[in-house]
């Protein structure tokens, strides 16, 4: 049975095919071949990847996905359509959809808002839940910098504390949108912000977003 990541995964190798090597992405200073070489040397190259979280191998990071980025782009979404290496841990299904659920949904999304036509994809309910539990375990790291204290709200109802505080800013919208909204995509997500107007705006203002 295909997981949510696996899906995710190939609709991105879809969309990147389908742009081309430089078409924008909503990544800055990214073209969809950054992306692509991106998305590859988190995979496949963990010594480099690391870079990502450990900043004296951030040089060494940048130098691995340049060197990808050079490679031909047909080959790039080859490598991310086929999936990870044999012995990677990210072919253990847990793995899989813990660290790529919300990777490629995001990644996917970036290259789809940055075309002037889009529009909003809808998600079936099960994934939306997938996102939105994933929010409730990461929305305090992803602000643990906001301003304001926020919370999280879904059409349903359902709430999440991301940031303790006052004054309370609500975040109202679908999973996607949300998540879209946290990982600093605040630009393109359709959320809805309800608060004090001051609140608001601080938020608003605020670059801490994201990791």
């Amino acid at each position: 049975m295909s997981t949510h990541a696996t899906r995710e995964r190939l609709l991105l190798a879809d969309l990147l095919e389908a742009a081309g090597p430089d078409a924008p992405t909503l990544c800055e200073g990214w073209r969809t071949r950054d992306l692509a070489a991106h998305v590859v040397v988190r995979e496949r190259r963990p010594d480099a990847a690391a870079g990502s979280l450990v900043p004296a191998l951030k040089d060494r990071q940048d130098r691995v996905q340049a060197e990808f980025a050079d490679k031909p782009y047909e080959e790039l979404v080859q490598l991310i359509r086929t999936g990870p290496p044999r012995f990677s841990p990210f072919t253990i299904k847990q793995v899989d959809e813990g660290a790529n659920v919300v990777e490629f949904y995001v990644h996917a999304e970036d290259v789809r808002r940055a075309q002037p036509d889009w529009s909003s994809r809808e998600l079936d309910p099960v994934f939306a839940d997938a996102l939105w539990s994933r929010l409730e375990r990461t929305a305090r790291l992803l602000s643990r910098k906001v301003p304001v204290g926020l919370v999280l709200r879904r059409p349903n109802g359902q709430t999440v504390v991301a940031r303790r505080g006052t004054p309370v800013v609500t975040a109202s919208g679908e999973p996607g949108e949300l998540t879209m909204y946290l990982y600093g995509r605040r630009d393109v997500a359709k959320v809805d912000l309800d608060g004090e107007p001051e609140a608001v705006e601080r938020l608003r203002e605020a670059k801490q977003l994201g990791l």
